[in-house]
């Protein structure tokens, strides 16, 4: 069979049975079949039946690339493994800014939950695994991080106070884990979802920053977008003079002294802790400061003593002024959550169902990822 020829193997060319009616409105099925041939993949067994658009644009693909194909890296397996995933379960994938590239930019050599070194392609508990940190939003940036599939699995579809929940009933002795993580790893996952959830105020403020925010997620929470720029002061040199410029933006006198109280307190623990050689150490090392019951009781002093408008005055004037650093970028309301879906908790607005024939079959739908969105209010990427 030459390279540029469509036929399938005989194996694929047999009449499927069970037969499948597929909805593809928007044509991402055939894009994504068109871009598996660009990259010289073959789609899964299931979506290479008659009839299926990722079939036929696959097919398409082979006649028009033929062998003039693109490296198939492990970015470009998992981008068109997301795309998949979420076209089969109607979820909205954001194409613009969710590439092969990007999931690049948010690698992270440890999961962030259970701490331990991620692997690739081993098929264990440990191997890296791309998923939205919000359950009820799209595929977005913003919303996707790296974690293990330990982790992954044991999150599920549960949000960030389901988390919490679990936190609490292990840490009463009612059970000793939950979904094989531990009530340590269960705060830290808690923490995650809820930078990505739109959270009052007051609930916001009471979280400690357990785990801090891996890189492209976008904080929804001002008071948390705030807690993460103070943290983030000792991750470089010349925190004692940004901490005193911190401090002229608060809003009156009483917060002044709250934030330096906070700040004195975080660097004692800091200086206590000793002081890593490597990024992970230190990370882990300031993540570690927040399970202290006198930090979060003086962070808790600052942050409800401020309101939300005044956390994002002072994140966005601390921007201004260059005492951010490079970690954080502030994000326009209308750009914080674009592609997220979460006026339709992250599904593809009136997506089309496949209807299989045979119950077994996973329903396949067609995504539409340019639907309207409304604005979230404020975003910082991290």
């Amino acid at each position: 069979m030459s390279a540029v020829q469509a036929t399938l193997p005989l194996e694929f060319n047999r009449p499927a049975a069970p037969a499948l009616r597929w909805a593809d409105a928007g044509g991402t099925g055939f894009e994504i079949g068109w871009d598996h041939a660009q990259h010289r993949l073959t789609p899964p067994v299931a979506h290479l039946q008659a009839g299926s658009p990722v079939r036929q644009g696959w097919e398409a693909g082979r006649i028009v690339f033929g062998p003039r194909t693109r490296p198939a890296t492990p970015q470009v397996r998992k981008w068109l493994q997301l795309r998949l995933s979420a076209w089969q379960r109607g979820r909205a994938f954001e194409g613009v800014q969710v590439t092969p590239a990007f999931l690049r930019r948010i690698d992270v050599p440890v999961c962030p939950i259970v701490r331990e070194p991620l692997t690739h392609g081993t098929g264990g508990p440990l191997d890296a695994s791309v998923d939205r940190v919000n359950n009820d939003a799209g595929y977005a940036a913003g919303n996707l991080a790296l974690m293990s599939v330990r982790a992954n699995a044991a999150k599920a579809a549960y949000a960030w106070d389901d988390a919490m929940r679990f936190v609490r009933q292990i840490e009463a002795g009612a059970l000793g884990g939950i979904d094989g993580l531990d009530a340590a790893q269960w705060a830290r996952l808690a923490v995650l979802m809820a930078y990505a959830t739109p959270l009052p105020h007051a609930v916001a403020a009471a979280l400690p920053m357990l785990v801090l925010p891996p890189p492209r997620l976008r904080l929804l929470n001002a008071v948390q977008c705030l807690q993460a720029l103070l943290t983030l002061q000792f991750t470089r040199e010349g925190y004692t003079q940004r901490i005193a410029a911190l401090a002229t933006l608060m809003p009156c006198t009483h917060t002044q002294d709250a934030l330096r109280g906070l700040m004195h307190t975080l660097l004692a623990r800091r200086i206590a802790a000793g002081f890593g050689s490597d990024q992970i150490t230190l990370r882990r090392t300031l993540e570690d400061l927040w399970a202290d019951p006198l930090v979060l009781r003086r962070w808790q002093r600052l942050a409800l003593s401020l309101t939300e408008a005044h956390c994002e005055q002072v994140v966005r004037e601390a921007m201004r002024r260059g005492l951010a650093g490079r970690e954080l970028r502030w994000l326009p309301r209308e750009l914080a959550t674009e592609g997220w879906a979460l006026e339709s908790r992250g599904y593809v607005p009136m997506a089309q169902a496949i209807e299989p024939l045979h119950p077994a079959t996973p329903p396949l739908v067609a995504a539409d990822p340019h639907h309207q969105r409304e604005p979230m209010p404020l975003g910082l990427a991290a």
